[in-house]
């Protein structure tokens, strides 16, 4: 029974983590499944017209969490996120009834600066002393999201077409609106200290945290140069159909989603280390292996190795960036660290994309498994107690 309780996630944390599930499923099947098929087959656009919308909604968040950090620091916790819904569903609505391409890269902006203080939030309410298995569990709800919002959406545009699809999106976003209205928070310093002094002391952590910039960065980079080869990746080289490839998608997630709670507890318990370097050598092993599988029940064996690593290093990789957010300024450290994170996901897309164009669609794998190799190999030597 009491191990039972030591695995239970405070109420609060639970209604961050319905959030976060509820925000992520729009956000994945908008950006993945919605927008790609609405602009093409409804409104005659290009498919550069989708990807330059997908790609400022990715810039728009990231650049947005950075001054969210700061509005954080000074106004109330509710002031901000009520601002930032309404901005999500007015972004929703110019997706839906975008008629030009301009409305359609405005709606995704507007949704992306939307949907960016639910994550600093988020990361700013863990408690310090179980950091891996609360952040494990919003991992948890984020992935889920994640990953079932544009696989879910493909059915509803089949069943309902776009007018009852947007509406269920729509429906949600203000579910999630509704349940952030009890989201506690601490309320607005009187007398906060000016940016210039807030990013200057963030500045002196920084130097103390240089060494984890190649993760924060590569890591990101890494993963996201997949991103847009992946799908013709598994039907050219793995022989997929669309239904093996969706089944070893919700393989690779359902076990990444799976592990990340016990990844987290056992992280607490058994130090961050390991759980990284295992996580970041593994992972880069199950990228360059999947690159010669030949059978589905292969693919499907590395699509679980590679959800186990990633659940591996995720609790403990933040659980130890968190170390460096100086509690006085949770929501402006946490949106430094995330922006510095974003440049990696801005920049992977395009990189994976046109070294798949010069070189083919495995170089790419080959590329991002020495990126994880790197980063596991830079901390196996790394001094971990210069962190204590």
């Amino acid at each position: 029974m009491s191990a039972f309780r030591s695995f239970t996630i405070p109420l609060p944390l639970l209604r961050l983590a319905l959030i976060f599930f509820l925000i992520e499923f729009v956000r994945g099947a908008i950006l993945i499944s919605y927008i790609p098929k609405y602009a093409v087959d409804e409104l005659y656009l290009t498919v550069t017209t989708v990807g330059f919308a997908v790609t400022m909604h990715y810039v728009a968040d990231t650049v947005a969490k950075l001054g969210m950090g700061y509005l954080l620091d000074r106004f109330p916790l509710q002031w901000i996120l009520q601002a930032c819904f309404a901005l999500s569903v007015v972004g929703l609505l110019a997706l839906q009834y975008a008629t030009q391409a301009w409305l359609l890269v405005v709606g995704s902006i507007l949704f992306g600066v939307g949907a960016s203080p639910i994550w600093i939030v988020g990361m700013s309410s863990v408690s310090e002393q179980e950091r891996g298995k609360q952040m494990g569990a919003l991992y948890m709800a984020w992935m889920m999201g994640l990953g079932l919002g544009p696989v879910l959406l493909n059915f509803f545009l089949d069943w309902f077409r776009y007018e009852i699809s947007f509406l269920v999106l729509l429906g949600m976003t203000g579910l999630a609106w509704a349940a952030s209205w009890f989201v506690k928070g601490g309320e607005a310093v009187l007398h906060p200290p000016p940016f210039r002094e807030q990013v200057a002391g963030l500045v002196h952590h920084m130097k103390a945290v240089k060494p984890l910039l190649p993760g924060m960065i590569l890591q990101t980079l890494g993963a996201s140069m997949l991103l847009p080869i992946l799908p013709t990746f598994a039907e050219e080289n793995l022989l997929l159909t669309n239904t093996q490839y969706s089944f070893f998608l919700l393989t690779g997630g359902g076990f990444a989603v799976l592990a990340l709670v016990p990844m987290g507890r056992l992280s607490d318990k058994l130090g961050k280390k390991w759980f990284l370097i295992g996580g970041f050598l593994s992972f880069a092993f199950g990228l360059y292996t999947i690159t010669t599988v030949e059978t589905l029940w292969v693919c499907l064996f590395w699509a679980i190795v590679l959800g186990v690593s990633y659940a591996a290093v995720l609790p403990a990789w933040n659980a130890l960036l968190a170390q460096f957010v100086p509690p006085q300024q949770k929501g402006v450290g946490w949106g430094i660290f995330s922006t510095v994170e974003g440049v990696g996901v801005m920049l992977g897309p395009v990189i994976g994309g046109i070294i798949a164009d010069a070189y083919g669609l495995s170089v790419p794998f080959f590329v991002s498994a020495a990126l994880f190799l790197f980063i596991g190999l830079f901390y196996v030597w790394f001094p971990f107690r210069l962190f204590k």
